[in-house]
């Protein structure tokens, strides 16, 4: 079973290739292969990249003239479809790869990659990542092959998800001009005492600047127990607020480009338990959105649109901004199925083309992003989309083409809503219940 599920690895690489090379996504409307496998096959974003990442590297793709292109790791794709390695073994294979320095021969680069290749075939992933440490040191003994080219490449800066806790976490490598950069900004506000949340006496911002007493940052330095990290943390905080209140970012979809929370009035009113959300698709607890608001200029946005120029008509075409934040509240991001998209990267969208007669009012407009306004045509690849009735009313309902979906049912985006689906779910559970039946 191990076997034949390592070579439909390989079939899959051959079908990934053929979609492209032929190209399929592009003929149904989408900007890459991996948007054309998340719809039509349903599987994750992080799945259909390590799908096409892992075609790149291990399919046969083609020339112009039809002729068959050696994979960029041959000896390694051959291994799969001979069922001796799996997807683990080719993806550490491809990590060592990748920190072979550039100034490395070519032959010498090829070598190592069958010499990976073998250990994989007779060794577990954990073996393949022990000989390459021991190949990049013997390809690079003293370590100084690396260039620009090297670096250019590795550069990079990634921020996860936010967890159970709503702490995100950021990892990346930084190129030495950032580096320079970096180092004297950390130096002035990351300074013992400096921009410390939990110090209300603490100075703010620049260490160096001529409205900070010196003799109060002495103080705050001497009651600062922060570790380094912390520090770090913390001026960080501080210069992007004091980036965004400067206002040198200037608009971002016709807004300032500052941050936008939501929250219900039950949550205002009890100041205290419960996340709000960002524009960024972001979560905050009350507490903390409510300390942000102390400084900011918050807009109260009613879903009765009372005093509130919601309803433009045909004299506009484009969204006003009081609409948008309406729609940031109502909408969360982009409303097609599936789409995580927040709102701060979205475009206003007219349910019903305005070049059709639609009015620029609030009820029908959606957000939807520039990839998902983009498949929104009346092709047979398009996607329609309509204002939804019944269980969700007011809400954008999706209608996908055939080749997504062959009976077009209209779909609703949970994704920026998930109390929807939490709220179904009990109500599923209550049901049986109430009924006399026993719930599991």
């Amino acid at each position: 079973m191990e076997r034949a599920l390592r070579r439909a690895g390989a079939v899959s690489h051959r079908l990934v290739v053929e979609s492209v090379e032929r190209s399929l996504p592009a003929s149904f409307g989408y900007r890459s292969p991996h948007k054309f496998l998340v719809d039509v096959l349903r599987i994750s974003a992080a799945d259909a990249s390590a799908r096409v990442s892992a075609a790149r590297q291990l399919g046969v793709w083609h020339a112009s003239t039809g002729e068959s292109l050696p994979a960029a790791l041959p000896d390694t794709a051959a291994a799969q479809r001979n069922g001796d390695i799996g997807a683990d073994h080719a993806r550490a294979v491809s990590r060592i790869l990748r920190k072979i320095p550039h100034a490395v021969d070519a032959d010498d680069t090829k070598a190592a990659e069958s010499t990976l290749a073998r250990v994989a075939r007779d060794g577990t992933p954990e073996d393949v990542e022990q000989a390459g440490h021991r190949l990049l040191a013997y390809l690079n003994p003293d370590g100084n092959l690396g260039d620009d080219i090297d670096r250019t490449r590795r550069r990079a800066l990634t921020l996860g998800r936010q967890d159970t806790e709503l702490m995100s976490r950021i990892s990346g490598e930084l190129d030495p001009t950032a580096r320079a950069l970096l180092d004297p900004i950390l130096a002035k506000w990351a300074r013992p005492g400096m921009n410390n949340p939990a110090d209300p006496s603490s100075p703010t911002g620049d260490a160096e600047h001529p409205t900070v007493d010196s003799d109060v940052l002495a103080a705050a330095a001497a009651r600062d127990t922060r570790t380094t990290a912390q520090r770090n943390h913390d001026a960080f905080s501080a210069m992007f607020r004091a980036v965004l209140e400067s206002g040198i970012l200037g608009r971002h979809r016709g807004l300032p480009a500052t941050t936008i929370i939501t929250m219900t009035l039950e949550q205002l009113e009890r100041a205290i338990g419960g996340v709000a959300t960002t524009a960024s698709g972001g979560l905050l607890p009350i507490e903390d959105a409510l300390a942000l608001a102390e400084q900011a200029h918050p807009v109260l946005v009613l879903f009765d649109h009372d005093g509130r120029p919601l309803h433009l008509g045909r004299r506009r075409r484009l969204a006003s901004a009081d609409q948008r934040l309406a729609l940031i509240a109502a909408d969360g991001g982009c409303t097609r199925p599936g789409c995580a998209t927040p709102a701060s990267m979205c475009a206003v969208h007219h349910v019903t083309d305005w070049q059709k007669g639609r009015t620029t009012d609030i009820d029908g407009l959606t957000l939807a992003c520039d990839a998902c306004h983009a498949r929104v045509d009346d092709s047979a690849a398009g996607w329609v989309t309509r204002t939804a009735e019944g269980r969700y009313p007011g809400r954008t309902e999706w209608i996908p083409p055939p080749h997504v979906d062959p009976d077009r049912r209209p779909r609703i985006n949970h994704r920026h809503h998930p109390g929807e689906l939490i709220d179904h779910a009990r109500r599923g559970m209550r049901a049986p219940r109430e009924g006399g039946d026993a719930v599991p």
